[in-house]
C-alpha cells in the first residue's frame, strides 16, 4: 500500500514537528515520519523574539508560555583567572524596545505541546515508524516505512538529526569537527530570584550559562573538559550543588541541583549543501554546533520559515523539482555566518594565546562602553538583518546630535 502526500517530514523532534505544522497550516498535505521522542531530554531551549513571532503565528505560543521564563537581561561575566580579563557586559531587552529577548522553555514541555498540535492538525498524517529507505528522484520522493504503508511525496524535509538518512539518500556529504569539551546539562532551584537575568560566565574550558526557568529555578549548560565532566557526573547532588553555587559566585543564593544531570560531548557539523532537488535538510540534519548564544532551534526555525516561502502556494501549485536548491541558496549565508561566529567565540575561550585574549577582552570592552554598537549586536541577535536595517537610522541620529 502507498499513501500520497505533498511533503514528507522525516524526524519527529522539535524541528520536524514544527516543520510539519508549518507546512500543514500552509495547506500542504504532510506525513510526519519517525518515532516520538522519549521525553528524557533535560535540556531547555531559548526561543528568541523572531522565533516567538513564528510560534505565535502558527498558534503554538499560547500553550507554551506558561512553561517559559522571560529573558530580559543577558550578561557576560569573565570567570577566567587569566591576566587579561574582559569587563562584564549586560544586554537589556529594554534598550531595543522589547519586553524580552526571548523565553526559555524545557524541551519536555516543548515536545509535549508540539505533539498535541500535530495530533490536532487534520492535514498531518502521523507515522510513528522509522523510514527504512528514501529514494529521491526528479519526479518524486519514495519512502519505505518499517512495517507500514510506503509514502510518495513531492518533497521531503529531513529533520532526522546529524546521522540523517534523508541527507545521505540525497547523496549530500558533511563536514564535521570536534571540540575537547563536554556540556554538563542540569536544572536547579535557588533561594534568590533570577529576575529574568541569564548569566554566562566565560571560563577557560568554555561557557557556564545559567538561563531562567519559571519561579526560583534555572537551567544550566556547563561546558568543561571530558575528564571534568566525568568528575562532576560522579558527584552526589549535594556536592554538585555546592560546585554550581561556587562557580556562580552565589549570585542566586543557595543552589539545589535537581536529579537528571546529563552530559553531551560537543562537536560541529555542516552539510555540503542544505537542500538539493526535492529535499531540504533542517535542524541538525543540516547544521549543528555547540550550545552557545541560543542559536540552535532558532536557526532551525529560520530554515522552516524559508521553506514556507518556497513550498507553500495558496493556489496549491505543484512543488518545483528544484525547491531544495532554492532553499540552499536562501539559507547558506545565514547558516555559514552563525556557524562561524559560534565556532570563533568558543575557540577564543579555549585559546591560551595572549593576542586572542586581548582581542576578546577588547571586543567585550567596546560592547560594554559603546551603546549604539551594543544595540546593533542585540538587534542582530534577536532577528538577523534587523540590526543592519536599523544601521542607517542610527547613523543619521548620531549625525544630527
Amino acid at each position: 500500500m502507498q499513501q500520497k502526500v505533498d511533503i514528507a517530514v522525516v524526524g519527529a523532534g522539535p524541528a520536524g514537528q514544527i516543520a510539519a505544522i508549518a507546512m500543514a497550516r500552509g495547506g500542504r498535505r504532510v506525513a510526519l515520519v519517525g518515532p516520538q521522542p522519549d521525553g528524557s531530554d533535560r535540556r531547555t531551549t531559548a526561543l528568541m523574539h523572531q522565533s516567538l513571532d513564528m510560534m505565535a503565528r502558527l498558534g503554538l505560543w499560547d500553550e507554551l508560555q506558561p512553561h517559559a521564563a522571560a529573558l530580559q537581561t543577558m550578561q557576560i561575566i569573565d570567570g577566567t583567572k587569566r591576566l587579561l580579563r574582559a569587563p562584564t557586559v549586560a544586554f537589556r531587552s529594554a534598550e531595543i524596545d522589547l519586553p524580552a529577548f526571548g523565553y526559555n522553555i524545557p524541551n519536555s514541555a516543548l515536545l509535549e505541546s508540539l505533539a498535541t498540535a500535530v495530533a490536532a492538525e487534520p492535514l498531518i498524517e502521523r507515522v510513528t515508524k522509522s523510514a527504512e529507505a528514501i529514494v529521491i528522484s526528479d519526479g518524486d520522493v519514495r519512502i519505505d516505512i518499517s512495517g507500514g504503508d510506503d509514502i510518495i511525496a513531492d518533497f521531503v524535509i529531513g529533520a532526522d538529526g546529524r546521522r540523517s538518512k534523508t541527507r545521505d539518500s540525497a547523496g549530500v556529504g558533511v563536514k564535521t569537527w570536534s571540540y575537547p569539551q563536554t556540556a554538563v546539562v542540569l536544572n536547579f532551584s535557588h533561594s534568590l530570584p533570577h529576575q529574568n537575568i541569564s548569566t554566562e560566565f566565560h571560563t577557560e574550558s568554555g561557557p557556564f550559562t545559567q538561563v531562567p526557568l519559571p519561579g526560583l529555578r534555572s537551567s544550566l549548560v556547563w561546558v568543561v573538559t571530558p575528564k571534568e565532566a566525568e568528575r562532576l557526573l560522579a558527584l552526589e547532588l549535594v556536592a554538585l550543588s555546592t560546585e554550581v553555587e561556587t562557580r556562580m559566585q552565589s549570585i542566586l543564593g543557595k543552589v539545589t541541583v535537581e536529579d537528571g544531570v546529563q552530559a553531551w560531548p560537543l562537536s560541529g557539523m555542516t552539510a555540503e549543501v542544505y537542500g538539493k532537488g526535492r529535499a531540504a535538510f533542517v535542524g541538525e540534519a543540516g547544521h549543528a554546533f555547540p550550545p552557545i548564544g541560543a542559536q540552535g532551534l532558532n536557526l532551525s526555525l529560520r530554515d522552516i520559515a524559508a521553506l514556507e516561502d518556497i513550498l507553500i502556494d495558496r493556489q496549491s501549485a505543484p512543488i518545483a523539482r528544484d525547491s531544495g536548491d532554492r532553499f540552499h541558496a536562501k539559507r547558506r549565508i545565514d547558516i555559514a555566518s552563525r556557524t562561524a561566529s559560534v565556532d570563533l567565540l568558543n575557540r577564543s575561550l579555549l585559546s591560551s594565546l595572549l593576542p586572542v585574549q586581548m582581542l576578546r577582552a577588547a571586543g567585550l570592552q567596546v560592547l560594554a562602553s559603546v551603546a549604539p554598537l551594543r544595540n546593533l549586536v542585540m538587534q542582530e541577535g534577536v532577528a538577523p538583518g534587523r540590526g543592519l536595517k536599523s544601521l542607517p537610522t542610527m547613523l543619521r541620529e548620531k549625525i544630527r546630535r
